[in-house]
């Protein structure tokens, strides 16, 4: 069967499986949806895990990618159990990823896999909104819950852990609107078109910088497909056509390198400021040899944390709001230290953010 047919086999059964959860659950936007509680509530509002009987709990990761970074860190937050909370019981996790962000057919087929190998949860980090609904239909079948962590959103998820994507382009948007006063010129690149996290961040950049000041205009928003090289030249082609552009915000960190070597190449890092989404480490080290501006860090190591307390509470037959929102913050050199030079210490930082931004 050809690679097209496959995945017309593969819309047709995300179609199928729509048909049967439209039933019971309305399509799930966890930016918006009112059935949500913030990370740092988790054991406020929800008390210590269930007794739970069967063990060891076994836990199946469903990776984008291992070649991103960030898919790498989430898969280690898996691993990381929370010991006041889980005390003695016994957990194993496994994670396998698809070959890239294109491999579609091969992420389903991971997930298929797994609901047939006697996992009590699955987290699910979908490529599309699409290509894994098969796959969560059987695991309901087979009444194993299903977590989808962050980006790609699946409609009728049950469960969602991961970022408010929209607030991701407004703390960019007010960055700028902070540290540019007279305003200007600036672009988006974009992660791949229709992805969730990509319109999401996008529509959050641009409905901000442009409705809480008058004094930007967005020249370009252009697909950067998740792509280093893709983004230079995009950027390089923004550029030779606004020279006097003041920034650009990208959806992933990954394009948002790609862009600082464009920038870098006419000789305008002093004057564009580039920011990037993710908080990966050549994130960082670009941040600090003070190429890119910053980027707004999702934290993969806390979100998989969450997202494996989120598994254990479900296992245990405990209610859980369908959102958990994990935390992010706009980091620049000069915020460095209160988030990343000690993981433990930047936990703290991040719930005082949430306890400020709650109030």
């Amino acid at each position: 069967m050809k690679v097209t047919q496959l995945f017309l086999a593969l819309l047709l059964m995300a179609a199928m499986a729509r048909s049967i959860f439209a039933e019971e659950l309305k399509p799930l936007d966890p930016d918006r949806d009112p059935d949500r509680i913030d990370w740092s509530q988790l054991k406020e509002k929800l008390g210590p895990l269930p007794k739970i009987s069967k063990q060891p709990v076994k836990i199946g990761g469903v990776e984008k990618t291992m070649i991103n970074e960030y898919w790498r860190q989430l898969a280690d937050g898996y691993k990381i159990p929370d010991k006041a909370l889980e005390g003695d019981l016994k957990v194993t996790v496994d994670v396998q990823a698809a070959q890239d962000e294109h491999d579609q057919l091969g992420q389903l087929a991971i997930a298929e896999s797994m609901v047939t190998k006697g996992y009590h949860a699955l987290l699910v980090s979908p490529i599309s909104d699409a290509n894994l609904e098969p796959g969560i239909e059987s695991a309901e079948t087979a009444k194993i819950p299903v977590i989808d962590v962050d980006d790609a959103v699946v409609p009728q998820a049950r469960h969602f852990v991961g970022n408010v994507q929209y607030d991701n382009g407004v703390r960019v948007a007010r960055w700028f609107i902070k540290n540019h006063p007279d305003g200007g010129k600036v672009a988006v690149v974009e992660g791949i078109a229709g992805a969730y996290a990509a319109a999401n961040r996008t529509a959050g950049f641009v409905k901000t910088i442009t409705g809480e000041s008058n004094k930007f205009k967005v020249v370009a928003s252009v697909p950067g497909n998740w792509d280093r090289q893709l983004s230079y030249d995009v950027a390089s082609n923004i550029l030779q056509r606004n020279p006097d552009l003041i920034g650009f915000y990208c959806n992933n960190d990954g394009m948002a390198l790609g862009v600082v070597e464009a920038v870098k190449a006419v000789g305008k890092l002093k004057q564009i400021a580039v920011i990037g989404t993710d908080g990966v480490s050549d994130a960082y080290k670009s941040i600090q040899a003070g190429e890119l501006t910053a980027t707004v860090d999702s934290f993969p190591v806390i979100t998989g944390q969450v997202a494996r307390e989120v598994a254990l509470r479900l296992v245990g037959g405990q209610k859980v709001p369908r959102v958990i929102a994990t935390p992010q913050a706009l980091v620049t050199k000069e915020t460095y230290d209160r988030y990343k030079a000690d993981p433990e210490k930047a936990k703290q930082a991040l719930m005082e953010d949430a306890k400020a931004e709650t109030h």
